[in-house]
Parts: C-alpha cells; sequence; structure tokens
C-alpha cells in the first residue's frame, strides 16, 4: 500500500475500520476488506486463480465484476495506486472494466 494510503487506514480503531482496496494494472493491488461481504467476495476472487503480482494477474470477467462489487462494498474513495490519487467508486469500476481494452 502507498504509505499515505496506509496511515489513514490503520488511524482507524478496529470497530470502525470499513472496506478499502487500492488498484493497479486494472487488478487489486492491496486491500483492506474487513466486512463477511467483502470476504466471501474476496474468497471466490482467489478461487478463481491469481497471480502473486497485480502486474502479472490477468482477471476473468467474473473475477473483474467481483473487484466492482468489492469496490461498491467500500466506503469513500477508490485508490489508483500507479496515478497516487483517489478516485470515485464509477471511475474506479470503468478503470477496471476496460483495462487492457483496444481502443
Amino acid at each position: 500500500m502507498n504509505g499515505e494510503h496506509t496511515k489513514q487506514v490503520e488511524s482507524l480503531s478496529e470497530d470502525q475500520k470499513t472496506d478499502s482496496l487500492s488498484l493497479k494494472w486494472g487488478t487489486l493491488k492491496s486491500w483492506d476488506i474487513n466486512s463477511e461481504t467483502g470476504m466471501a467476495l474476496l474468497r471466490r476472487y482467489v478461487e478463481i486463480g491469481s497471480s502473486l503480482g497485480a502486474m502479472q494477474q490477468r482477471d476473468t470477467p467474473e473475477q473483474k465484476e467481483i473487484i466492482c462489487q468489492l469496490i461498491d462494498g467500500c466506503e469513500g474513495e477508490i485508490y489508483m495506486d500507479w496515478a497516487g490519487e483517489y478516485v470515485s467508486k464509477e471511475k474506479a469500476k470503468e478503470y477496471v472494466r476496460n483495462y487492457g481494452k483496444q481502443s
């Protein structure tokens, strides 16, 4: 996780933590998932198959949809690691759905 992003997440007490994601290469780079729904989605994502690094990951359409559902479960904006900025949920989902598509 990016240092500032990590500090923001760590500053919350355990009972205040909400789900958060960081995206890179069109997929999950890092996450802090605390909800039962989010954990179930993440388990399914891993069951389908994943690489050890975001750069090597090639998400299936189902995995892209799971990431979009995880994005919807997060409070607030989503961190885009490559750009070093937070974006809206809609922009994050558009990024995931369209990453790697030919223009």
